[in-house]
């Protein structure tokens, strides 16, 4: 064997899965990577129909399939325009700056926001109206100054303009809220109550399903007949408060009572149920006897608490210590805020998160409720230097660096628009033997798929090597020249066999 033939060999059987007498190769099926970094890097993902995944720019320009939507794909240049778009192409998503500006739509109806304070929603051009009048056409909000909707029933359209004047209805909490060069005026609704505000907050009157008077912070009552009644005194020094048995309660069940001089006491009491502070809110006790048995000692509150209860458990002797247990949601602190740890299940999930310093490191781990022994998924953060994660079937993921990910788990618009930014390196295992990781958002790349004799790795587009079957290619320039192997023929050269721009695709087995 020549020379120059030994060293290729060497240096083929070096690199991870680069094992001889594989599969045999398909013609043309080599590289399933174009990589022409950094002008663009092109690649199928191994996965049913092969989708096409496209980059340019480093992170910046890309095109790929669609977390968020089933079959369709995600585009755009990050962080200044990403969008979403169905499988047939009509736009679902779009976000300039995200959270600057985002934009959706489905198949009635739009809406877009300027940073949560300026937005709009409502119908798209002929489509049918709303399926209620309550939605109305169209919705616009200059938050905390302009406020309409349009609707054909006048009962649930407006137009406000604060402070000067306006009504908004079911916004805000409120059922209706009215104003007048406020705070001198303001009416606001809910509930059959309706409270007047001349000015906001100091002389208010409501009537109503609630009647009651109130000069703040000296004086002020109010009345619900047979559901609640209270009073303050010097706000927020004395209150009084008593509300109701509810219909539900059996007959004979005594009212809540709460009554406080602050800050030398306070107290509340009802069925089963007395909690006393002196010194408010240093000192006291809570006896609570039904529906749940438990009991508190507060010593100089929040710092000292001990509790025991049928389903509450409070050991708190903090900064240094806190152990509590709240209908089954177990937490531990440890000089806090440096250490936390927490147990609980959610939906059939057992979970336990632990953290330092909150978000310097994040560890949670899931496993199936009452099964101690099953898969265990994990998901950690080491704040801003990695994320990994771990579903415990087999699939895994890590990326370096990863500033964000911890502060907003769970939201898939920060983890497309801007997470891929940072990532200076990736891992992906797809399935136990199907790997592919980058460096450099692509300059270099190796994938390994053993399932199906695949081996390929980059160098921009410097070097390709790749393994496919019994096929052997190693590439210069992209194929500006190289050597390939096949069992027939054995190592050959090549000049100017560069891949296709669009790289092929191979279809689904039936």
């Amino acid at each position: 064997m020549h020379p120059h033939r030994l060293a290729l060999l060497a240096t083929l059987c070096a690199l991870p899965g680069w094992e001889l007498g594989a599969q045999p190769v398909t013609a043309g099926a080599f590289e399933r990577e174009n990589n022409a970094w950094p002008f663009f890097v092109d690649r199928r993902e191994p996965s049913v129909g092969n989708p096409q995944v496209r980059s340019g720019a480093g992170p910046l320009v890309f095109r790929n399939p669609s977390p968020a939507l089933k079959g369709g794909t995600a585009s755009g240049f990050r962080p200044f325009w990403v969008q979403i778009n169905e499988a047939g192409g009509d736009l679902r998503a779009g976000y300039i700056l995200y959270p600057l500006f985002s934009y959706t739509q489905d198949d009635r109806s739009y809406k877009w926001s300027l940073f949560e304070l300026v937005r709009k929603q409502g119908a798209r051009p002929g489509q049918p109206a709303p399926a209620s009048a309550f939605e109305g056409r169209t919705q616009f909000e200059v938050f905390p100054f302009w406020f309409s909707r349009v609707s054909d029933d006048p009962d649930v359209a407006y137009r406000a303009f604060f402070p000067f004047h306006g009504t908004v209805r079911n916004r805000l909490g409120f059922d209706r809220l009215s104003w007048t060069l406020f705070p001198f005026y303001a009416v606001n609704e809910k509930s059959g109550t309706v409270t007047t505000s001349t000015p906001w907050p100091i002389v208010r009157t409501t009537r109503g399903a609630a009647q009651g008077r109130s000069i703040w912070p000296f004086y002020g009552t109010l009345e619900r007949p047979g559901v609640s009644s209270s009073a303050f005194y010097l706000w927020p020094f004395g209150f009084t408060a008593t509300r109701q048995p509810s219909p539900d309660d059996p007959p004979g069940t005594a009212p809540w009572h709460d009554f406080g001089v602050l800050p030398f006491y306070a107290s509340r009491t009802g069925p089963g149920f007395v909690s006393k502070s002196y010194a408010w809110p240093f000192f006291g006790y809570t006896e609570r006897t039904e529906p749940v048995r438990y009991s508190e000692t507060r010593y100089f509150w929040p710092f000292f608490v001990q509790g025991r209860g049928d389903s509450r458990q409070v050991n708190r002797w903090a900064p240094f210590f806190t152990h509590s247990i709240v209908k089954g949601y177990e937490k531990h602190w440890l000089a806090w805020p440096l250490l936390r740890r927490a147990q609980w299940t959610d939906e059939g999930v057992d979970r336990a998160r632990t953290q330092l310093l909150y978000f310097l490191y994040w560890h949670e781990r899931q496993t199936a409720a009452g099964r101690t022994h099953s898969p265990a998924a994990d998901l950690v953060h080491v704040w801003p230097f990695m994320s990994a994660w771990d579903n415990g079937a087999g699939r895994r993921q890590w990326q370096l660096l990863s500033p964000l990910e911890v502060f907003f788990p769970g939201n898939a618009k920060v983890r497309q628009v801007w997470s891929p930014l940072f990532a200076v390196a990736r891992h992906d295992q797809r399935a136990p033997g199907n790997t592919r990781t980058s460096l450099l958002w692509d300059l270099v790349t190796w994938e390994h798929i053993q399932s199906e004799g695949h081996a390929e790795f980059h160098l921009g587009p410097l070097l390709g090597v790749t393994r496919s079957g019994q096929g052997r290619r190693v590439a210069f320039g992209r194929g500006l020249f190289g050597f390939q192997h096949s069992p027939e023929r054995g190592w050959r050269p090549f000049w100017l066999a560069f891949p296709a721009r669009r790289l092929e695709t191979s279809q689904p087995s039936p």
